[in-house]
């Protein structure tokens, strides 16, 4: 039997880009968890995790749609370039303030702003230039699955040696070795040779050519509801993540150490789920996958939230986690395989702002609401949306099937065979 789990792998581009980008995504993991854990230890607020989740992601939400016509217009790989080497740049700064120790909170959110910023150009661009490293565009499926399952694969790794190297050596530690990964993944575009890609007509500005991009996505309804259903997800549910340092420090009574295995067991759940999108063989129902894991999601964060067991915690974050997998990984793949090549870089913006922007917003409502209603019943009702939105998931499946349906029985009988008849 033949195995497609790792077929985008036949692709040379693609093959240094996934090397490039897994180190570099340890480093970022690593990155994100000293970040928390720092701002929680400065300040003992909840909220103040949210302001952070905020300052690093609402930029990406303001500056998306300018970053998928910059992606679309202009050379992409020199695009994601580019971004990766101001990445390396605002990790140094980060570095840099962390190792003289007088830091401020308002230096890390500034610098977290920065970081939107540049992901803001830097998504479009990226996963448009994915599409062309696949040369056999059937793999192009299993390559964003393998994104995924790269992207939790770091997450897996990248914060369990963050919890143990904060501990032994340093929270500076975590934001040096981030800043050298970028390395990495620089070498890695610099060795791929892509083919020219058609560069579109730049006589438009740019209000036209997002207006372009919303006029194609309200005419594909079904591209418009994923990345609805997609910003709902991340608006109120995926923000569960800012919680989890208090579950470290406040209901395991842990240290850095139990943050970082927590957030590894959601990142092993993750990464399973991300290897089972990408071992799926071509022609599955996604949509009907995405329902399912939509309800895996909701449950594992329904059993997750008031338990006070730290081993079966483990458990239940990674069955949520396994289930959080398809909201992204699947969207972006029916985006990527469904929209014209003309409107890809514009159509992955708006992705990204219902991904990126709309978790800030959440992580402002999760961080207000926990103060009043307390941490374990914010993430109980964040599990309960996810099934609602499950539910929503089914219902516009059975509506399509229903519609195509009723388009087969309407379907004029051919003349010879009504002549038969």
């Amino acid at each position: 039997m033949k195995i497609s789990t790792f077929s985008a792998f036949k692709n040379r581009n693609y093959r240094l880009f996934f090397a490039g980008q897994s180190v570099s995504l340890i480093g970022t993991w690593m990155q994100k968890t000293a970040v928390s854990w720092v701002v929680y230890s400065l300040t003992h607020s909840k909220f103040m995790l949210g302001v952070t989740l905020f300052a690093t992601m609402f930029p990406s939400f303001l500056f998306s749609f300018l970053g998928g016509i910059i992606a679309d217009r202009y050379d992409r790989y020199k695009v994601l370039l580019a971004t990766q080497v101001i990445s390396m740049i605002q990790a140094i700064l980060l570095t840099v303030v962390i190792w003289f120790g007088h830091y401020h909170i308002w230096e890390i959110l500034a610098l977290s702003v920065m970081l939107g910023i540049i992901n803001a150009f830097d998504v479009p661009a990226r996963q448009s230039t994915v599409y062309m490293m696949i040369e056999d565009k059937k793999d192009l499926p299993n390559a964003l699955a393998l994104n995924s399952s790269m992207v939790n694969l770091s997450r897996l790794i990248g914060p369990g040696i963050a919890g143990i190297a904060i501990e032994k050596l340093g929270d500076t530690v975590c934001f040096g070795l981030n800043a050298l990964s970028f390395l990495a993944v620089i070498i890695s575009l610099l060795m791929m040779k892509l083919p020219k890609e058609k560069q579109n007509a730049k006589n438009k500005n740019v209000f036209a050519e997002l207006k372009e991009g919303l006029v194609y996505i309200k005419q594909t309804p079904e591209i418009g509801f994923l990345i609805i259903m997609l910003g709902l997800i991340s608006l109120l549910v995926l923000p569960f993540s800012t919680l989890i340092p208090v579950y470290a420090r406040d209901i395991f009574h842990g240290t850095a150490s139990t943050f970082g295995v927590i957030d590894s067991a959601i990142g092993l759940g993750a990464f399973s789920g991300a290897i089972f999108l990408a071992s799926l063989k071509p022609g599955k129902n996604l949509k009907k996958i995405l329902a399912i894991n939509t309800f895996v999601f909701g449950a594992g964060l329904v059993l997750f939230s008031h338990t006070t067991i730290y081993p079966l915690a483990l458990v239940f974050a990674t069955i949520g986690a396994f289930g959080m997998m398809s909201q992204v990984t699947i969207t972006n793949t029916i985006i990527q395989t469904t929209v014209i090549p003309e409107m890809r870089g514009r159509v992955i913006s708006f992705y990204a702002m219902a991904f990126f922007g709309m978790q800030p917003l959440g992580g402002l409502i999760v961080g207000t609401v926990s103060q009043k209603i307390d941490v374990q019943n914010t993430v109980l009702a964040e599990g309960c949306i996810a099934l609602l939105i499950g539910a929503l998931h089914l219902r516009f499946l059975k509506k399509n099937e229903k519609k195509k349906a009723e388009a087969a029985i309407q379907k004029p009988i051919p003349m010879e065979a009504a002549i038969e008849l």
